[in-house]
């Protein structure tokens, strides 16, 4: 018996709740366990186990029965249709077009890999072991070597990859857009150098206990609105956010006891993103669009939290009484030393730590060195001294190791390929967010600089978080 459109419209949805379930449990629940509670001895079975689920999910997304039902509705005139549904139409079909592309034992080997390497290059960083790890990500790149021959592209193999994370991009204007950024940024270093102005970094040195950082860590989560009967916040090596649900948000710090600024940083970036998975509309589960707009949509919220709002002078002049309170050494120096302090422009070796405006030149690096090892230009072995010779041409500065250089990011070996350029994406997002934010609150910075910041949530809620994914990151820019 034929079944109507509002029955066919149940069964994907359904369907999909499936593929969630399962998505959210092992992406997110066992990830996190994985990260922060497992035991070392843990990691053979646990890769197994999420090798499987995510076998599980692969076969579930390409059932015939889900890829005929949505096809269907792809079919029909898009006026007849609700935004939600022509939305989850795209995503789903978007979703097909990337899983059916690699066959089901490939992409669990994949998911077998990428939780191996994961630990072993925790190991290998902290003794600066590249050596170690070579072999292991040379068989990271031939499998995404591989998946971007599988997804098909026009002018270069990183294409397929980029455009995975942001729909409608490609390496042409990446390339056109970082090339106009790199030098700019570069000439402008020379110039701030030659001013050689003096900033007191001092006012960063001591002694800063764990769980004072912890504690600091809630306060600033819960003043910006993030709800911890929804979320939670646990320590790990690597800062990440990872959702379950929008009632089950779980944050991941890392900290250092002779600096809190990582710990500062990672509350409001990783405290943004956790506002926005918070934010996303209960309706949208069942329907692929519970999740961020896209992933340059994320990182623009969470660089809004950490540099626009976060290393305002105004958010400073009133949080950082209450900094002073669980960091005594930051008692002799006042908010504006603090503030001049924390937005010095000065190079790096560690993206983490990079103020705003190096912090592009890591990430076009990355970016460079991810887009030739894709085109066969370079090899992994490689890596270290084409990194190097980088920092030293564009940032001035050379790493003394590899656990200063190559080794301090978890993407690579987390099989995040493609995925740099997003920050710089998310950078330019979130400069446009706040233009069109203080048009529509002309009293922001007064609600900054007071502490009344539901406002200033409740705009995101509205404008951007409660949509999830319906709209993509451009459509969203313009409908704000």
């Amino acid at each position: 018996m034929e079944i109507n459109d509002q029955e066919k419209l149940d069964k994907i949805r359904n369907h999909v709740k499936k593929i969630e379930y399962l998505r959210f449990t092992n992406n997110a629940l066992l990830y996190w366990d994985k990260t922060t509670k497992m035991p070392p001895k843990g990691i053979e079975y646990r890769s197994e186990v999420m090798s499987f689920m995510a076998g599980e999910i692969h076969e579930l997304s390409q059932n015939e029965e889900l890829i005929n039902l949505v096809k269907y509705f792809e079919q029909k005139d898009p006026d007849e249709l609700s935004i939600e549904t022509n939305a989850m139409v795209r995503k789903i079909m978007r979703n097909h077009h990337y899983t059916s592309k690699i066959p089901v034992d490939e992409y669990q080997n994949y998911i077998y890999l990428i939780s191996e390497a994961e630990d072993v290059w925790a190991k290998c960083k902290s003794n600066s072991d590249f050596n170690t790890l070579e072999p292991i990500l040379e068989n990271v790149v031939k499998h995404f070597q591989k998946t971007a021959e599988y997804w098909e592209y026009e002018d270069e193999p990183y294409d397929a990859l980029l455009s995975y994370y942001e729909e409608g991009i490609s390496t042409k204007v990446v390339d056109d857009m970082f090339t106009e950024i790199r030098v700019f940024i570069v000439g402008f270093l020379k110039q701030i150098r030659n001013k050689e102005l003096m900033i007191d970094q001092n006012i960063f040195r001591g002694v800063y206990p764990k769980n004072k950082q912890a504690d600091m860590t809630v306060e600033i989560l819960e003043k910006i609105g993030f709800d911890f009967n929804a979320g939670r916040l646990d320590e790990g090596i690597h800062p990440t956010i990872l959702a379950n649900s929008n009632k089950d948000v779980r944050i991941v710090a890392s900290y250092q006891e002779d600096d809190f600024r990582p710990a500062f940083t990672t509350a409001l970036h990783e405290g943004g993103q956790g506002l926005y998975e918070q934010g996303i509309g209960s309706n949208l589960y069942g329907t692929f669009l519970a999740e961020s707009s896209s992933m340059a949509m994320l990182e623009a919220i969470a660089n809004f939290y950490e540099n626009i709002f976060g290393k305002s002078k105004e958010f400073l002049e009133y949080f950082y009484p209450t900094m002073q309170g669980y960091f005594p050494s930051l008692k002799n120096k006042s908010w504006e030393e603090f503030y001049i302090a924390i937005n010095e422009v000065s190079p790096s070796f560690i993206r983490m730590d990079a103020d705003e405006l190096t912090y592009n030149l890591h990430i076009i690096i990355r970016y460079e060195i991810e887009k030739d090892l894709m085109s066969g230009k370079i090899k992994v072995k490689d890596i270290p001294n084409v990194w190097n010779k980088k920092y030293k041409d564009y940032l001035g500065i050379e790493p003394p190791n590899n656990k200063l250089g190559v080794l301090q990011d978890i993407h690579w070996f987390s099989g995040y390929w493609g995925y740099f350029p997003i920050y710089i994406l998310g950078n330019v997002y979130a400069a446009q967010i706040y233009n069109k934010l203080q048009s529509d609150i002309p009293d922001y910075k007064e609600l900054v600089r007071t502490g009344r910041w539901e406002d200033i949530l409740e705009w995101f809620k509205e404008k951007i978080f409660i949509h999830g994914s319906t709209y993509n990151s451009q459509e969203l820019i313009y409908l704000i």
